[in-house]
């Protein structure tokens, strides 16, 4: 399988610019203590270590890469993290890869590279427990040249962006019902779905 399109790791200068707070944004976007989650597309786990420090439980990190995913591994020890797994793997396989059901799946600014994404999310879907919460956060519809991080244009290109509607009209058709929206200042938004 391909990767998805423009999806990519960015450096933690960038992430810490963008996100100073993860484990903050986490709580907003409805992380709490006994959640097991699924981080898929993980990268090197910026969101996956704060989302195990809150929830205390299973947090499956989910990747194609194994190199960002054995970064992780060597962060989260450092860390004492134990409750960190990381499964290598395409997301799009996401039922066959996880040893179990899961509270949340978070998929964070990665939704607009993917060909298919109604069919991704009813596997997200499948993995959920009765309950469960689909956490997707994605960058506003703004043209590229408005959204800098450090100094420098980032984020998917402007074709790519979802608008929160048709994000909301995506999770819909894959089942998701009760979508709220989340703001998540500067260029994103989170939609927490059940």
């Amino acid at each position: 399988m391909e990767k998805f399109q423009n999806t990519g790791q960015p450096d933690r200068d960038w992430w810490g610019a963008l996100w100073p707070d993860p484990a903050g944004t986490l709580r907003d976007l409805g992380l709490e203590p006994g959640d097991t989650v699924a981080d898929v597309a993980s990268g090197n786990g910026y969101f996956t270590l704060p989302a195990a420090r809150i929830t205390g439980e299973p947090v499956y990190a989910v990747d194609i890469d194994s190199e960002l995913l054995a970064d992780l591994a060597s962060r989260a020890d450092a860390a004492g993290l134990d409750t960190i797994a990381t499964i290598e793997g395409d997301a799009r396989a996401l039922p066959a890869l996880l040893p179990e059901p899961v509270d949340v799946v978070l998929f964070a600014n990665t939704l607009h590279g993917v060909p298919e994404p109604a069919a991704f999310l009813e596997g997200a879907r499948e993995v959920l427990r009765d309950g469960g919460r689909l956490v997707v956060v994605n960058w506003h519809d703004l043209p590229r040249e408005e959204t800098t991080v450090l100094d420098e244009v980032r984020g998917p290109p402007t074709d790519l962006r979802l608008c929160e509607g048709d994000c909301r009209d995506i999770v819909r058709a894959a089942g998701f019902e009760d979508v709220q929206v989340v703001d998540l200042p500067p260029y994103h938004y989170g939609l927490v779905c059940r």
